[in-house]
């Protein structure tokens, strides 16, 4: 089904139309998967896909200062409002277009931790460190916060929560040693491989909901074929693959100025 919407893009982009660069402005945890994605749409399409990652935050804050984005791909939805808000959206054009889960991450060989209400997230930690994204600022320190608060462990921790400008900056902190847990997305353990042990997976009910919006932005006469190749079935396999779910092609309804 998806499929079909990369049969629309391409007649109104026919295989004659010239090469085209778009800039992709995305969430850091959807790096791996996007990578892969973006080279092998350059293969098939000659175009030049430019891809930028960070906090969604930051990202939102440089699109309403300016920057040249075509594509935005977030990791929370309120960052994409402020954007709809601000009319920097093509709103007709708006997703939500993946989920993902939340886990706490530790060093390999690491045994698993049964994360339920009042689990001994300290005791396990001792006196050692726990990376996470920002936690009153970047999407996945956030749901993260959400997470250990719901579960009643979140006061125990917070002295020894190191916080980075992203979630992947977070990972680093585990993989190489500075930390010795961390709270990330599920598609960042996969991403890491070997590297670092999924200790446990945070109840989906403890956090909201984890959804990545994505839309094209308003005015970017570059694009809609690489938008539309990010809902088509191969791309879908690529973000499987890497840790996150698809979420069904539903467009967002218009927000009212």
């Amino acid at each position: 089904m998806r499929d079909l919407l990369l049969t629309a893009a391409l007649i109104v982009l026919p295989g004659l139309a010239p090469a085209e660069t778009v800039t992709v402005f995305a969430a850091a945890s959807l790096k791996t998967a996007l990578d892969q994605i973006a080279a092998d749409h350059q293969v098939a399409s000659g175009d030049r896909v430019l891809l930028s990652y960070g906090g969604t935050p930051q990202l939102a804050r440089q699109i309403l200062e300016g920057a040249p984005a075509d594509i935005f791909i977030a990791a929370a939805s309120p960052w994409m409002d402020l954007l709809a808000k601000a009319d920097l959206l093509d709103r007709a054009t708006r997703v939500d277009l993946l989920g993902n889960s939340l886990v706490l991450v530790g060093q390999p060989g690491a045994g698993a931790v049964r994360i339920a209400k009042g689990f001994d997230l300290a005791g396990r930690l001792g006196p050692g460190k726990l990376a996470m994204a920002l936690v009153d600022a970047v999407p996945a320190g956030q749901y993260g916060k959400q997470a250990l608060e719901s579960l009643g462990v979140w006061a125990a921790v917070a002295p020894q929560v190191v916080q980075s400008e992203n979630v992947r900056a977070a990972l680093a902190l585990v993989t190489s040693g500075a930390a010795d847990m961390g709270v990330v997305y599920g598609s960042d353990a996969v991403a890491a491989g070997d590297t670092v042990a999924v200790l446990g997976q945070f109840p989906a009910d403890s956090h909201d909901a984890i959804t990545y919006p994505a839309a094209r932005i308003a005015g970017a006469a570059a694009g809609a074929a690489f938008f539309a190749a990010l809902q088509a079935d191969a791309a879908d396999a690529v973000f499987v693959a890497n840790g996150f779910s698809v979420m069904a092609p539903v467009i967002v309804p218009v927000m009212t100025p």
